[in-house]
């Protein structure tokens, strides 16, 4: 009777754990989907289309590899990031990323990418409390006032970034980078369904907040 009685309860655990999974796997596949269908019309990888605003925000990401080669994800956010600035399309650029490290310092190694393209100094502010996605886009807004961003990053980033910005009533638009291939990697794009997911759970069920907000940072144009 025991060994019958255990069967049917291991039964039930197994359905459980497959229905859980099954609305896990559900859950992650629509969050994605809204995501991407909510921002098509707010992304732009041509110059010409993309409307002008005052202000670009470029989302940060590591110089090098763990290899110690130069990151293509950061290769192709300068490029864009000059691109838009010398066609005239922004004037001015927040710089957000990771500085919680003294040998990691995301801000500082873009900011000097660009000003070795040409891009002048004063044009550039610093935001080192970028720590997630989330965190640089609303800090956009109530930290630096910008209630209209161009944010650059490619295309996968952008979506759940001017998604967090629409949702917190920003005028969010994107210029797309340059497409990174998937077997550059894998992981950052697997990891991108999750973020996306994890998106819909800040904003919806639990409100997140930037880690640090701080005094308001007013930008000179």
């Amino acid at each position: 009777m025991n060994i019958i009685w255990n069967k049917i309860l291991e039964s039930k655990f197994l359905t459980w754990i497959l229905i859980l999974v099954i609305a896990a796997c559900g859950f992650i596949f629509f969050s994605n989907k809204w995501i991407i269908d909510n921002t098509s019309d707010k992304l732009y990888s041509e110059l010409d289309k993309i409307p002008y605003n005052d202000v670009g925000l470029l989302l940060g990401t590591s110089k090098r590899t763990t290899k110690g080669n130069i990151n293509l994800f950061f290769k192709y956010r300068i490029e864009a990031t000059v691109k838009l600035f010398f066609s005239g399309k922004i004037k001015h650029i927040i710089v957000s990323g990771d500085n919680r490290l003294i040998e990691y310092n995301e801000p500082r190694e873009m900011r000097r990418a660009l000003v070795k393209a040409g891009i002048p100094d004063s044009c550039i502010t610093l935001d080192y409390a970028g720590f997630r996605t989330l965190d640089s886009v609303v800090r956009s807004k109530k930290v630096f006032g910008q209630k209209k961003i161009t944010i650059i990053s490619q295309k996968f980033h952008c979506e759940r970034a001017v998604f967090i910005g629409l949702f917190h009533k920003q005028d969010a638009i994107a210029f797309c980078a340059q497409d990174v291939p998937e077997t550059y990697s894998y992981f950052t794009f697997i990891r991108e369904y999750l973020a996306k997911t994890r998106a819909i759970i800040d904003v919806y069920f639990i409100n997140q907040m930037p880690k640090f907000l701080g005094k308001e940072e007013k930008i000179k144009l």
